[in-house]
């Protein structure tokens, strides 16, 4: 039989007999009921439950942006002219075409389908609707002296529009649909508007539409399957550690830090492609940070909230808990930023626990951050700002997820909207769908941080961004890191990625990928796909350092590991994960849905006593056995060793010093190392001292006003973390 997607439109109608056109005008008689359901549904859902969205006119600055572009182009008629010109030759072209039958295919997916290159009716339609795009982009592109910011808003709505207007974004003009709905007698119309209600009906009165099948995954069960357990919670996040799958392990622990804008279980999907898996299967102790998805619990954490309780108490628990005098990091996206914050507070403060970072896909210069910067102008900061009060101080992950949906719409709405609502497909069961379409609020205080002081102002990369009231640099940064981008990124542009890491004070190698923002970051050597490009320079501009570098086939992950692995310290026995009786791994935070969250369920809280750093023994090379009974404390520690964080001091550093009112942790380690006494009395002094920098007195208000005192509190009188 000929294929389906190959027969024309005339020949199915001339199919048609009387019999299959009675089907289909029953089917339709039945679509339309369904239509008067969807509109009845929606019309009763006008207000959704869960999310409110404040009506305000045009709340992002579109009309704005179009105004200042007919400003620029009144100014200069000559462009508006040849432009108006060049659309003018090209319907008489098309015209010609037409009359002569050329027929020519089209480079865009939207058109593969046959009937747009042999049907000629369609065919015109297609060209049509090239050449006005292509006339509308051009018309923007005559606006030479309208401001960056204003022209990246102009052409960001103006590809959504022309993407909207897509002939096949329309049921009569769309060659598929109608081929469905004769060759299934109508049903794959009805079945598109059931769909259609399933979706409003899933989203609460908003249209949420479905990129795949939910129904088969399971958190835990056939998604973030990598064998650990928690190890530490706290309010904000879940610890979790992994089970080694070698002998022997580096004696130096990796701790990751994923976005909480997602989940953390993009790195560990499934078995054939879970970096967590590949990085344990290298003989690396893994961790990895699990965020706590906003609820009333967390809504008032500020970005500081997010260091303290989540950067600075992971790092203090895998140095307490695996003996380590330091670790190596990664930061993914917002958390590879919020890492680069902690880093460069942790260089002011002298804190040497962080020996090497590795950032995915992670800005920290926002001077040119894409797309995304059309959300975050002061018109748009406004709007999102009333966003997060009507929601009770959160932003809806909801929202959050359509914003990054809408940055590509033909691949992200568009051809879902026609696969599920005109042909009537279910859509099939994907695992990485299913972790995008799984969501996390965020709070309000941390969120507009991120919108204000990194995009707005671009705090971070000019020196200008505070941690604990203080002001930070990157220069001061001066650990080797790794900065890896995605050539395709459309969320962190690798331009803009590259610009950042040339802030960084230290030894920067940078590794540029194939692919996107998350197929970039997250692709398994053994799939044997994309490539990625290296060079040991770093000169100015992206475009110098891609002109210089090297093409490598296959995945990153290799070429990172060259680089990591010398910085994973020797080899040790492997041992199990300690049970702390938390629970096994993905934990409970990542279980927790949105709409869960919304009907008021909460994960555990049990939450953890902060873990205290052993007192490290004293290095084989110095004779300690060789002093005096009793004298031993008197021993002044190497001047080498100086910089090592030791018990008390590590322990005290989970809570910054000047989050807690106390002198920085360096300087109190430094004055003890001076004044280091021969006395037993002198050690119960450094003890008591010691216990006193775990306590958590009144810390100074955040930036935006509001006290964090206590907010990782534990169910018991133990001190908080």
């Amino acid at each position: 039989m000929e294929d389906r997607n190959k027969r024309t439109l005339n020949a199915i109608l001339s199919e048609q007999t009387p019999e299959k056109l009675q089907a289909i005008g029953i089917a339709l008689a039945e679509a339309a009921a369904e239509s008067q359901a969807l509109l009845t549904e929606v019309m009763s859902n006008a207000h959704p439950a869960g999310i409110e969205t404040p009506k305000r006119p045009d709340p992002f600055g579109m009309m704005n942006a179009y105004s200042k572009v007919g400003h620029s182009l009144a100014t200069d008629p000559t462009a508006l002219l040849n432009a108006n010109l060049d659309l003018w030759m090209g319907w008489v072209n098309l015209w010609k075409d037409f009359t002569t039958g050329q027929l020519s295919e089209s480079s865009d997916k939207r058109f593969s389908d046959p009937e747009w290159s042999a049907n000629p009716a369609f065919e015109f339609m297609r060209k049509a609707y090239e050449l006005n795009a292509s006339w509308m982009m051009s018309i923007l592109n005559s606006a030479d002296d309208l401001p960056a910011a204003d022209k990246r808003k102009a052409e960001f709505y103006t590809r959504q529009t022309i993407d909207a207007l897509s002939p096949t974004n329309f049921f009569a003009t769309n060659p598929a649909a109608l081929r469905a709905m004769l060759e299934t007698g109508g049903q794959s119309l009805v079945d598109g508007l059931k769909n259609a209600r399933a979706d409003i009906q899933k989203g609460r009165g908003r249209l949420s539409i479905s990129q795949t099948d939910e129904a088969p995954f399971e958190v835990g069960e056939n998604v973030a399957t990598a064998p650990g357990k928690v190890v530490f919670r706290n309010k904000l996040i879940e610890l979790l550690q992994f089970e080694p799958t070698t002998e022997k392990v580096h004696e130096r622990p990796l701790l990751i830090f994923p976005p909480w804008i997602n989940k953390y279980y993009i790195l560990d999907l499934r078995e054939q492609n879970s970096m967590i898996r590949w990085l344990v299967s290298q003989g690396l102790t893994v961790f990895v940070v699990s965020w706590r998805s906003a609820d009333e619990v967390t809504r008032d954490y500020t970005w500081d909230d997010y260091i303290d309780q989540g950067i600075m108490a992971a790092v203090n628990e895998v140095i307490a808990q695996t003996g380590a005098d330091d670790i190596n990091t990664v930061g993914y996206c917002i958390g590879g930023t919020l890492l680069t914050s902690a880093l460069a507070y942790m260089a002011r403060k002298d804190d040497k626990r962080i020996n090497s970072a590795t950032f995915f896909a992670s800005q920290s210069d926002f001077s040119d951050a894409g797309d995304l910067m059309v959300f975050t102008d002061e018109s748009s900061r406004v709007s999102i700002d009333k966003v997060i009060d009507a929601n009770n101080g959160i932003m809806p992950g909801e929202l959050m997820g359509e914003t990054f949906n809408w940055l590509r719409p033909v691949d992200l709405v568009w051809r879902y909207v026609i696969d599920n609502y005109m042909l009537g497909k279910k859509p099939r069961p994907f695992d990485l769908l299913f972790w995008n379409a799984d969501q996390t609020n965020i709070p309000a205080a941390t969120h507009r941080t991120y919108l204000n002081e990194l995009y707005g102002q671009n705090q971070l990369s000019e020196g200008g961004f505070q941690v604990f009231g203080e002001p930070v640099s990157m220069a001061d940064i001066k650990i080797p890191v790794t900065v890896q981008a995605s050539r395709e990124d459309h969320i962190c542009p690798w331009h803009s990625i590259y610009r950042g890491a040339r802030k960084y004070g230290g030894d920067v190698n940078f590794v540029l990928a194939g692919s996107g923002h998350i197929a970039g970051v997250v692709n398994h050597p053994s799939a044997e796909k994309y490539q990625h490009w290296t060079n040991d320079d770093l000169p100015e501009t992206p475009e110098a350092w891609l002109a210089g570098a090297e093409e490598t086939k296959g995945s990153w992950w290799p070429t990172w590991w060259t680089w990591l692995k010398p910085k994973s310290g020797p080899l040790k026995a492997a041992a199990p994960v300690p049970d702390r009786k938390l629970g096994e791994a993905p934990g409970t935070y990542v279980k927790m849905r949105l709409n869960a969250i919304a009907d008021g369920e909460k994960p555990s809280s049990v939450y953890s006593t902060p873990s205290v750093a052993k007192k490290k023994t004293a290095p084989t090379k110095q004779p300690a056995a060789k002093a005096p009974a009793g004298k031993t404390t008197a021993k002044k520690a190497p001047t080498k060793t100086a910089a090592k964080p030791k018990s008390a001091a590590a322990a005290s550093r989970s809570k910054p010093a000047s989050a807690k009112g106390a002198k920085p942790a360096s300087k109190s380690t430094s004055a003890s190392k001076a004044k280091t006494t021969k006395t037993a009395a002198s050690s119960a002094k450094k003890t008591t001292k010691a216990a006193s920098a775990r306590k958590t007195p009144s810390k100074p208000k955040s930036k935006s006003g509001a006290k964090s005192q206590g907010k990782s509190g534990t169910s018991t009188s133990s001190p908080k973390a």
